[in-house]
Protein backbone atom coordinates (compact mmCIF):
# COMPACT_ATOMS: atom_id res chain seq x y z
CA UNK A 1 0.00 0.00 0.00
CA UNK A 2 1.31 3.58 -0.96
CA UNK A 3 -1.53 5.59 1.10
CA UNK A 4 -3.98 3.73 3.60
CA UNK A 5 -6.65 4.84 5.82
CA UNK A 6 -7.87 1.84 7.82
CA UNK A 7 -10.52 2.56 10.99
CA UNK A 8 -10.70 6.29 10.46
CA UNK A 9 -13.78 8.82 10.23
CA UNK A 10 -14.19 11.92 8.32
CA UNK A 11 -11.50 12.37 6.34
CA UNK A 12 -10.33 14.71 3.19
CA UNK A 13 -7.71 13.45 0.69
CA UNK A 14 -6.82 15.85 -1.71
CA UNK A 15 -4.25 17.13 -4.77
CA UNK A 16 -2.39 13.35 -3.82
CA UNK A 17 -0.02 12.02 -6.56
CA UNK A 18 1.08 8.24 -5.80
CA UNK A 19 3.73 6.58 -8.16
CA UNK A 20 5.12 3.34 -8.28
CA UNK A 21 6.04 1.00 -11.17
CA UNK A 22 3.34 -0.41 -13.26
CA UNK A 23 4.71 -4.15 -12.52
CA UNK A 24 4.70 -4.09 -8.45
CA UNK A 25 2.72 -6.11 -6.69
CA UNK A 26 0.52 -5.46 -3.64
CA UNK A 27 1.23 -1.17 -4.36
CA UNK A 28 -2.24 -0.25 -4.00
CA UNK A 29 -2.43 3.83 -4.40
CA UNK A 30 -4.97 4.83 -1.71
CA UNK A 31 -6.36 1.82 0.15
CA UNK A 32 -10.07 2.28 2.16
CA UNK A 33 -11.00 0.10 5.06
CA UNK A 34 -12.69 0.50 7.71
CA UNK A 35 -13.26 4.17 7.09
CA UNK A 36 -16.51 6.29 7.09
CA UNK A 37 -17.05 9.57 5.57
CA UNK A 38 -13.70 10.20 3.40
CA UNK A 39 -13.50 12.32 0.46
CA UNK A 40 -10.88 11.73 -1.96
CA UNK A 41 -10.35 14.34 -4.34
CA UNK A 42 -7.76 15.87 -7.21
CA UNK A 43 -5.51 12.58 -7.21
CA UNK A 44 -3.02 11.50 -10.02
CA UNK A 45 -1.94 7.89 -9.39
CA UNK A 46 -0.08 5.14 -11.12
CA UNK A 47 0.78 2.16 -9.83
CA UNK A 48 1.28 -1.48 -10.01
CA UNK A 49 -1.82 -2.46 -8.00
CA UNK A 50 -5.45 -0.51 -7.65
CA UNK A 51 -5.44 2.71 -7.90
CA UNK A 52 -7.91 3.29 -5.16
CA UNK A 53 -9.17 0.14 -3.11
CA UNK A 54 -12.03 0.13 -0.93
CA UNK A 55 -12.66 -2.74 1.04
CA UNK A 56 -14.54 -4.34 4.38
CA UNK A 57 -16.31 -2.00 6.98
CA UNK A 58 -16.10 1.16 4.38
CA UNK A 59 -19.26 3.29 4.18
CA UNK A 60 -19.63 7.00 2.87
CA UNK A 61 -16.87 6.80 0.43
CA UNK A 62 -16.34 9.53 -2.15
CA UNK A 63 -13.74 9.71 -4.93
CA UNK A 64 -13.78 12.86 -7.47
CA UNK A 65 -11.39 14.24 -10.44
CA UNK A 66 -9.05 11.00 -10.27
CA UNK A 67 -7.03 10.35 -12.80
CA UNK A 68 -5.87 6.54 -13.04
CA UNK A 69 -2.80 4.71 -14.63
CA UNK A 70 -1.38 2.26 -14.84
CA UNK A 71 -2.87 0.02 -12.70
CA UNK A 72 -5.76 -1.68 -11.77
CA UNK A 73 -8.36 0.72 -11.85
CA UNK A 74 -10.77 1.97 -8.92
CA UNK A 75 -11.72 -1.47 -7.08
CA UNK A 76 -14.74 -1.93 -4.83
CA UNK A 77 -12.91 -5.06 -2.68
CA UNK A 78 -12.33 -7.65 -2.75
CA UNK A 79 -14.67 -8.88 -0.18
CA UNK A 80 -15.60 -12.21 0.88
CA UNK A 81 -12.19 -13.77 1.23
CA UNK A 82 -12.04 -17.01 3.18
CA UNK A 83 -15.63 -17.34 3.73
CA UNK A 84 -15.63 -13.81 5.64
CA UNK A 85 -18.30 -11.31 6.45
CA UNK A 86 -18.07 -7.87 4.63
CA UNK A 87 -19.82 -4.81 3.93
CA UNK A 88 -19.65 -1.90 2.23
CA UNK A 89 -21.85 0.90 1.17
CA UNK A 90 -22.49 4.67 -0.18
CA UNK A 91 -19.93 4.85 -1.89
CA UNK A 92 -19.15 7.68 -5.02
CA UNK A 93 -16.87 7.78 -7.64
CA UNK A 94 -17.74 10.97 -9.69
CA UNK A 95 -15.32 11.97 -12.00
CA UNK A 96 -12.39 9.73 -13.02
CA UNK A 97 -10.01 9.69 -16.39
CA UNK A 98 -8.23 5.80 -16.33
CA UNK A 99 -6.00 5.32 -19.28
CA UNK A 100 -4.18 1.46 -20.34
CA UNK A 101 -5.23 0.17 -16.96
CA UNK A 102 -6.11 -3.21 -16.40
CA UNK A 103 -9.65 -2.72 -15.12
CA UNK A 104 -11.83 0.84 -15.60
CA UNK A 105 -13.94 0.36 -12.80
CA UNK A 106 -14.36 -2.95 -10.65
CA UNK A 107 -16.54 -5.29 -7.76
CA UNK A 108 -14.96 -8.13 -7.02
CA UNK A 109 -16.23 -10.64 -4.27
CA UNK A 110 -14.89 -13.99 -3.62
CA UNK A 111 -16.84 -16.81 -3.68
CA UNK A 112 -18.11 -18.73 -0.46
CA UNK A 113 -18.24 -14.94 1.38
CA UNK A 114 -21.01 -13.05 3.00
CA UNK A 115 -22.28 -9.65 3.47
CA UNK A 116 -23.00 -6.64 0.98
CA UNK A 117 -21.42 -4.41 -1.34
CA UNK A 118 -24.81 -1.72 -2.29
CA UNK A 119 -26.07 1.96 -2.87
CA UNK A 120 -22.89 2.28 -4.89
CA UNK A 121 -22.13 5.15 -8.06
CA UNK A 122 -19.94 5.31 -10.70
CA UNK A 123 -20.26 8.43 -13.17
CA UNK A 124 -18.43 10.75 -15.09
CA UNK A 125 -15.69 8.57 -16.32
CA UNK A 126 -13.47 8.21 -19.39
CA UNK A 127 -11.70 5.55 -20.12
CA UNK A 128 -9.03 5.53 -22.60
CA UNK A 129 -7.46 1.70 -23.50
CA UNK A 130 -8.81 0.07 -20.69
CA UNK A 131 -8.50 -3.84 -20.70
CA UNK A 132 -11.81 -4.37 -18.50
CA UNK A 133 -13.63 -0.80 -18.27
CA UNK A 134 -17.09 -2.27 -16.28
CA UNK A 135 -16.59 -5.35 -14.11
CA UNK A 136 -18.48 -7.20 -11.55
CA UNK A 137 -17.06 -10.40 -10.68
CA UNK A 138 -18.70 -12.13 -7.53
CA UNK A 139 -16.35 -14.87 -8.45
CA UNK A 140 -12.95 -13.21 -7.42
CA UNK A 141 -9.83 -15.76 -6.95
CA UNK A 142 -6.55 -14.75 -6.77
CA UNK A 143 -5.16 -17.81 -5.11
CA UNK A 144 -1.21 -17.92 -5.54
CA UNK A 145 0.05 -21.21 -3.62
CA UNK A 146 -3.41 -23.28 -4.36
CA UNK A 147 -5.73 -24.12 -6.87
CA UNK A 148 -9.43 -21.95 -6.95
CA UNK A 149 -12.10 -23.97 -6.25
CA UNK A 150 -14.29 -24.91 -8.89
CA UNK A 151 -17.86 -25.84 -6.95
CA UNK A 152 -20.22 -23.43 -6.96
CA UNK A 153 -21.05 -21.24 -3.73
CA UNK A 154 -24.06 -21.09 -1.78
CA UNK A 155 -23.35 -17.93 -0.34
CA UNK A 156 -21.66 -14.83 -1.73
CA UNK A 157 -21.61 -11.37 -0.88
CA UNK A 158 -24.75 -9.63 -2.42
CA UNK A 159 -24.04 -6.96 -4.95
CA UNK A 160 -26.93 -4.66 -4.96
CA UNK A 161 -27.99 -0.94 -6.07
CA UNK A 162 -24.83 -0.45 -8.37
CA UNK A 163 -25.38 3.01 -10.38
CA UNK A 164 -23.16 3.75 -14.07
CA UNK A 165 -23.76 6.70 -15.76
CA UNK A 166 -22.17 9.22 -18.06
CA UNK A 167 -19.45 5.94 -18.87
CA UNK A 168 -17.67 6.47 -22.36
CA UNK A 169 -14.27 5.21 -24.15
CA UNK A 170 -12.00 2.42 -25.41
CA UNK A 171 -11.51 -1.12 -24.14
CA UNK A 172 -7.74 -2.91 -24.58
CA UNK A 173 -10.22 -5.88 -25.60
CA UNK A 174 -13.10 -6.74 -27.06
CA UNK A 175 -15.63 -7.68 -24.12
CA UNK A 176 -16.18 -3.90 -22.63
CA UNK A 177 -18.59 -4.94 -19.70
CA UNK A 178 -18.12 -8.13 -17.76
CA UNK A 179 -21.02 -8.95 -15.37
CA UNK A 180 -19.60 -12.03 -13.75
CA UNK A 181 -22.37 -12.39 -10.65
CA UNK A 182 -23.59 -15.54 -8.53
CA UNK A 183 -26.34 -17.52 -9.34
CA UNK A 184 -27.56 -17.97 -5.82
CA UNK A 185 -26.73 -14.34 -4.99
CA UNK A 186 -27.60 -12.30 -8.67
CA UNK A 187 -26.60 -9.03 -8.86
CA UNK A 188 -29.49 -6.98 -7.84
CA UNK A 189 -30.74 -3.33 -9.22
CA UNK A 190 -27.98 -2.63 -11.56
CA UNK A 191 -28.46 0.38 -13.44
CA UNK A 192 -26.78 1.94 -16.72
CA UNK A 193 -27.24 5.13 -18.27
CA UNK A 194 -25.58 7.01 -21.10
CA UNK A 195 -22.88 4.28 -21.21
CA UNK A 196 -20.96 4.31 -24.08
CA UNK A 197 -17.98 2.00 -24.52
CA UNK A 198 -15.86 0.70 -28.03
CA UNK A 199 -14.10 -2.49 -28.21
CA UNK A 200 -9.95 -2.63 -29.36
CA UNK A 201 -9.09 -0.73 -32.35
CA UNK A 202 -12.88 1.44 -32.28
CA UNK A 203 -14.63 -2.09 -32.82
CA UNK A 204 -18.35 -2.81 -31.73
CA UNK A 205 -17.76 -3.68 -27.79
CA UNK A 206 -19.42 -6.50 -26.32
CA UNK A 207 -20.75 -8.09 -22.72
CA UNK A 208 -20.66 -10.80 -20.96
CA UNK A 209 -23.30 -10.93 -18.54
CA UNK A 210 -24.26 -14.00 -15.87
CA UNK A 211 -26.98 -13.51 -13.11
CA UNK A 212 -27.84 -9.64 -13.61
CA UNK A 213 -30.94 -7.97 -12.56
CA UNK A 214 -31.51 -4.67 -14.09
CA UNK A 215 -33.24 -1.57 -12.44
CA UNK A 216 -33.80 -0.32 -15.44
CA UNK A 217 -34.36 -0.24 -19.03
CA UNK A 218 -30.94 -0.32 -20.95
CA UNK A 219 -31.66 -0.74 -24.30
CA UNK A 220 -33.72 2.79 -24.02
CA UNK A 221 -31.23 4.36 -21.68
CA UNK A 222 -28.01 4.93 -24.33
CA UNK A 223 -26.00 1.63 -23.16
CA UNK A 224 -23.38 0.36 -25.70
CA UNK A 225 -22.63 -2.57 -25.69
CA UNK A 226 -25.61 -4.05 -24.22
CA UNK A 227 -25.88 -7.65 -22.69
CA UNK A 228 -28.47 -10.43 -24.36
CA UNK A 229 -31.52 -11.24 -22.71
CA UNK A 230 -33.26 -13.96 -22.89
CA UNK A 231 -36.38 -13.58 -25.28
CA UNK A 232 -39.22 -13.95 -22.61
CA UNK A 233 -37.24 -10.96 -19.89
CA UNK A 234 -39.12 -7.84 -18.99
CA UNK A 235 -37.11 -5.26 -19.98
CA UNK A 236 -36.93 -3.77 -17.19
CA UNK A 237 -36.10 -6.34 -14.74
CA UNK A 238 -33.75 -8.42 -16.92
CA UNK A 239 -32.26 -11.83 -15.19
CA UNK A 240 -29.02 -12.68 -17.27
CA UNK A 241 -28.31 -16.54 -16.78
CA UNK A 242 -25.86 -17.09 -19.30
CA UNK A 243 -22.28 -15.89 -20.47
CA UNK A 244 -22.21 -14.55 -23.79
CA UNK A 245 -18.97 -15.61 -25.17
CA UNK A 246 -16.59 -14.36 -27.83
CA UNK A 247 -13.74 -16.13 -28.10
CA UNK A 248 -10.84 -14.46 -29.52
CA UNK A 249 -9.72 -15.50 -32.84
Amino acid sequence: MQVSFDNCNNVNVSDVVVTAPEDSPNTDGIHVTGTKNIHISSCVIGTGDDCISIVSGSQNVGATNITCGPGHGISIGSLGADNSEAFVSDIVVNGANLTRTTNGVRIKTWAGGSGSAQNITFENIDMHDVENPIIINQNYCDLKDKPCSTQPASTAVEVKEVRYENISGSSGTEVAVVFNCSMPHPCQGIVMRNVSLVGEGGAPAKAQCNNVNFGNNIAADHVSPLCAAPPTAHPTDLIITQFVHHPHP
